[in-house]
């Protein structure tokens, strides 16, 4: 039971990462660059003070650590973009399908045995994805706001790829964010403000914190505490219910409603992703 709440609580805080960005950046609190820099400092500081808490010090190097740091970059500014207009459930359905995708192809690329499931649950998802996104063919998402999650979730599908060599992914997650920090600066200053320019409120910095430091970070830590007591199968079948959450957590906060043929798209997107990553048993 206790793993259960654990995990349940480590979900819950995934998909309130949707809902906290969705819900500065539809408020007008604070422009997306912004919220996407404040937040990858907040995990940085958290991430930071975990480790030294509890491994005695922190360690920044470690092999891929540089595609890492890149990957993060792009998985927190294409996720804060997008959130400029896409609802908070619809967004989490883009990035977790994305996410999948690319560790499917991530290891082909690696030469994985891959099973005729995985075949057909990564078609299926690239199918529900396709209709979610493809103009005037399925619910109403602006391409370019789609693409930018699209972009996020292969950032954070080639974050997790990487994350597969650290032998203690605490350390390695807590690395990423300080060195992405610095540079994440650079970038938020580079990047276009937007319509409204560079803006930060106090609600918006404020949701920006939560998200980086609590939902991110501390959700980051006490996610790799409950891996090992799960089997794989399980881990991914838990990650299903994000989007889900997200849903909810939307229409809950930000009183955002999913039409037939969203709710058609994403059925077959998270279809997918659960032939691709159950085992069926005779």
């Amino acid at each position: 039971m206790r793993l259960f709440l654990l995990t349940s609580l480590t979900m819950i805080a995934f998909a309130a990462n949707s809902v906290l960005n969705r819900m500065a950046l539809a408020s007008g609190s604070i422009d997306a660059a912004s919220f996407g820099t404040i937040r990858l400092i907040a995990g940085a500081v958290m991430l930071g003070g975990l480790c030294i808490a509890l491994r005695g010090g922190l360690r920044l190097g470690g092999a891929g650590r540089a595609i890492g740091v890149l990957a993060l970059l792009v998985y927190i500014y294409g996720f804060s973009a997008a959130y400029t207009a896409l609802d908070a459930g619809l967004g989490a359905l883009i990035l977790f399908g994305v996410v999948q995708i690319t560790m499917f192809a991530g290891g082909l690329v690696a030469g994985e045995a891959t099973p005729t499931r995985r075949w057909t649950g990564a078609a299926l998802a690239f199918a529900g994805l396709t209709w979610l996104l493809w103009p005037g063919a399925g619910p109403q998402v602006s391409v370019l706001h789609g693409l930018s999650m699209a972009a996020a979730g292969v950032g954070w599908g080639l974050y997790s790829l990487a994350g597969r060599r650290e032998t203690d992914a605490l350390q390695a997650t807590a690395a990423n964010f300080i060195l992405a920090a610095p540079l994440g600066l650079v970038v938020g200053f580079a990047l276009p403000a937007g319509a409204s320019g560079t803006h930060a409120g106090t609600e918006g910095i404020a949701l920006a914190i939560l998200s980086g430091a609590v939902t991110s970070g501390l959700g980051y830590a006490l996610w790799y505490r409950v891996l090992p007591g799960l089997d794989s199968a399980v881990a991914a079948v838990a990650q299903l219910t994000v989007p889900v959450i997200a849903v909810a957590g939307g229409m809950i906060f930000l009183g955002e409603s999913m039409g037939l043929q969203t709710l058609l798209a994403s059925a077959l997107v998270l279809g997918g992703v659960a032939v691709s990553v159950l085992r069926l048993r005779g």
